[in-house]
């Protein structure tokens, strides 16, 4: 095996022949994404860049790698077996990294982190300015975007850490790449405006069922979990509003448009502008951090969930 720069690495079979990891990676991509298109999109490449690099990796394994349907590209059983010790060999470069900058005496480097909406205002201020004044060598490059995508994302490697949810009876994907570390839980409550005209007679879910709502889009974790409750309750909600900014939420919610279910991460930092009701059962959201296993002993990965700690902890205590 012989090291170069980034993904300059190589690999050498029986005979001698020399696979280039970039293309590796390349048709590893591929059978992750599904599209030429795709991978050109998500490493910055050009969609012929990427066909002329996959041909050449053709041309170095001498079989066909490649196979058309329809819009998508499928890996033929010899790119399988292929992408799998790709998929083995980027492991253990990233374990490799990780060692390597454990062993410098100031941390450096960079991280990509996703995170959801309410943590991102709640959470990352505090722990970006701990990171500016306690590791100024590193960087946090912050994207927000939803738990579901983020998580798959992460395990794609196109971020280095994600702040994630999960809700109660509805687990988050697993993807066996992934760890998990529980950050904090918050709890949901039914939100109902001070000064709407019934807000009094408003005691429990179930009197929310002529009421208009406001919930996150379908396909979300925390879409699913709130038509769930309401329908527990007996009643399928009245959606006329569907958005994934929760600061939407509240003042729709606060202008006595709508009803909706908030968590407690929503209220950080700002006052209680609406009433709120505890449900049954008192349920609590939780919060949590995931890497790829072969990385989260990197320097920068547990400085980043330390500070999120710190930060979580500061938050409970302004709470309470």
């Amino acid at each position: 095996m012989k090291f170069y720069d980034g993904y300059r690495l190589e690999f050498l079979n029986d005979e001698d022949s020399v696979y280039d990891l970039k293309r590796l990676r390349l048709l590893r991509e591929v059978k992750l994404r599904g599209t030429l298109a795709d991978v050109a999109d998500a490493l910055s490449y050009s969609p012929s860049a990427v066909s002329q690099q996959l041909s050449l990796l053709e041309r170095e394994v001498g079989v066909p790698l490649l196979r058309k349907s329809g819009r998508k590209v499928l890996l033929t059983p010899q790119a399988e077996i292929l992408v799998e010790h790709t998929t083995a060999v980027l492991e253990t470069l990233e374990r490799a990294e990780s060692e390597m900058t454990s062993s410098l005496s100031q941390p450096t480097g960079a991280i990509r982190m996703a995170v959801f909406q309410s943590a991102a205002l709640a959470l990352i201020p505090d722990m970006l300015t701990m990171l500016g004044a306690e590791y100024p060598n590193l960087r946090v490059d912050v994207t927000q975007q939803e738990p579901e995508a983020a998580l798959h994302a992460t395990w794609m490697r196109d971020f280095d850490l994600v702040v994630a949810e999960e809700y109660p009876g509805h687990a988050a994907p697993r993807h066996p790449e992934l760890d998990r570390v529980d950050l904090t839980t918050d709890p949901i409550r039914l939100g109902v405006a001070h000064d709407l005209a019934d807000a009094r007679a408003i005691r429990r879910l179930s009197d929310t069922a002529e009421l208009p709502w406001v919930m996150e889009p379908r396909g979300t974790a925390s879409r699913h979990w709130a038509e769930q409750a309401c329908r527990r309750a007996g009643f399928e909600p009245d959606v006329r509003f569907e958005t994934a900014d929760i600061q939407a939420h509240i003042r729709l919610v606060e202008s006595g448009n709508a009803v909706a279910l908030l968590t407690g991460l929503a209220w950080v930092g700002r006052p209680v502008t609406v009433r709120l009701l505890d449900l049954d059962e008192s349920p609590r959201r939780t919060v949590f951090t995931a890497a790829r296993r072969a990385s989260a002993n990197s320097p920068a990965i547990r400085i980043a969930r330390e500070l999120l700690g710190r930060a979580a902890e500061t938050m409970n205590a302004r709470s309470e």
